[in-house]
């Protein structure tokens, strides 16, 4: 740990080709600022994207992240290179907490908050826990087979909401499969910068595409930019206050696992990255990502967890300094005061949205499964074997467990069964596969 609170941030006159700038480093002003817009745009389709499938206000989405990102740098002394967007954790559940169709403003997030601010206070106090004693236990309840598994789950289980929303007619469907390969064309032959951002880039191309088709050709229903042009350009966020309904509450807790096992993977792929070890700051990492949990309940925005796309940024540029994440959050701010961009977001339309998240749920899936190639999960091992069969289709099949008054949707099962069915298993011996 260091001898301050924050680092000195020394000075590199300019980035050397090949070499790493730490998190206690920084760029002269100009760089930095083109490191910070570079960082916004990494998080800015993700960051919009999940509180549109769930029917939140994008705009202030933006805005919390800002804040979020703040309160992260505070709170793990600016030592953490990382950004704070909107997670895909919280999709599925948010859907069915509040029944929202998929189109529109979602008139049930007040419901939502108040489980998004329990999830951050159980997040936080895991937290504490770490700070306490440190990260082994998490490790040992969560191994790469219960978290791959888990991850798997969240993208499975958004599979049927994704495909439903584009299924209303042939031409939202075939717009939707034009947006996947759209996407899929920019992931497969873009380069650089371009291929990082493969979500926002075939959003465009998308978006462009179904303009032309619709407003110039006539076909399906056009975009309506008059909801632009009527915006103010500066203006207030509109926030939104929680209602703590303890169902709600219940289901979205255990989403806290998933960020915690997120989370983890980040800072120990930083700490790779970047040769500094940051175990010393998880269980502070912990905290400031749960306080901005709560802080974005409590204004009306969604549920927040530190960033795979900028830490993919970070890996092409090897530049880690963590004021660049400082300057990025500036940058959010300002647009979440810009009522006319939050309008440009609102005319993305729902066959292409509809396309986007059967990418996005589909490579949250496969992430799963990636984390079990990574860290060379034996599924010759029938322990391994279970714990990964049961949960998929647990999480898959939407199997809700109820307890008492309450139900436990599908993720929440498969997450707790997960874990709970490993801690049943690990101390048997190894077996021969029953498949």
């Amino acid at each position: 740990m260091a001898d301050s609170y924050f680092p000195r941030w020394r000075v590199q006159p300019r980035a050397i080709e090949g070499r790493v700038v730490g998190p206690d480093e920084r760029l002269a002003g100009p760089q930095m600022l083109a490191m910070g817009i570079q960082h916004v745009v990494a998080m800015f389709g993700s960051t919009v994207l999940a509180p549109l499938l769930m029917g939140f206000d994008p705009n202030l989405c933006i805005f919390m992240s800002g804040i979020g990102t703040l309160l992260f740098f505070v709170l793990v002394g600016g030592r953490v290179p990382s950004y704070l967007g909107s997670s895909f954790a919280f999709i599925g559940l948010v859907i069915a907490v509040t029944g929202y169709g998929g189109h529109g403003p979602n008139l049930n997030i007040p419901v939502a908050l108040g489980g998004i601010i329990a999830c951050g206070v159980v997040y936080a106090i895991i937290g504490f826990i770490v700070s306490a004693i440190g990260t082994k236990w998490i490790e040992t309840l969560m191994p790469p087979v219960v978290t791959g598994a888990i991850v798997a789950v969240i993208g499975l289980n958004l599979a049927p909401i994704a495909v439903k929303g584009v299924s209303a007619n042939a031409f939202d469907s075939w717009m939707a499969l034009v947006t996947v390969l759209c996407v899929g064309a920019v992931a497969v032959f873009a380069r650089g910068m371009l291929q990082r951002l493969l979500i926002l880039v075939g959003l465009l191309i998308a978006y462009v595409i179904y303009a032309i088709v619709t407003n110039g050709l006539g076909m399906g229903k056009p975009i309506d930019f008059a909801v632009v042009a009527n915006a103010a350009w500066f203006g207030m966020p509109h926030f939104t206050a929680p209602v703590f309904n303890l169902q709600a509450m219940t289901l979205l807790a255990p989403v806290a696992v998933i960020l915690v096992a997120e989370n983890l993977g980040h800072i120990k792929a930083v700490s790779a990255m970047t040769g500094q070890n940051l175990d010393g700051y998880i269980g502070r990492a912990f905290i400031g990502d749960g306080l901005a949990t709560i802080v974005s309940g409590f204004a009306g925005g969604t549920g927040v967890t530190t960033y795979a796309e900028n830490i993919g940024v970070m890996a092409v540029t090897k530049i880690y300094s963590t004021l660049v994440f400082v300057i990025a959050a500036l940058i959010a701010l300002v647009l979440g005061f810009s009522p006319k961009f939050g309008a440009v977001i609102q005319t993305i339309p729902g066959p292409v949205l509809g396309g986007v998240s059967i990418v996005v749920f589909g490579l949250i899936a496969v992430t799963g499964a990636r984390i079990w190639v990574v860290n060379k999960v034996d599924f010759s091992d029938n322990r391994n074997l279970i714990v990964a069969a049961v949960t998929l289709v647990l999480g898959a099949g939407d199997f809700t467990l109820k307890l008492g008054g309450f139900g436990l949707g599908g993720i929440g099962t498969a997450t707790f069964g997960a874990i709970i069915l490993y801690a049943l298993l690990r101390r048997k011996p190894a077996q021969q596969p029953v498949v």
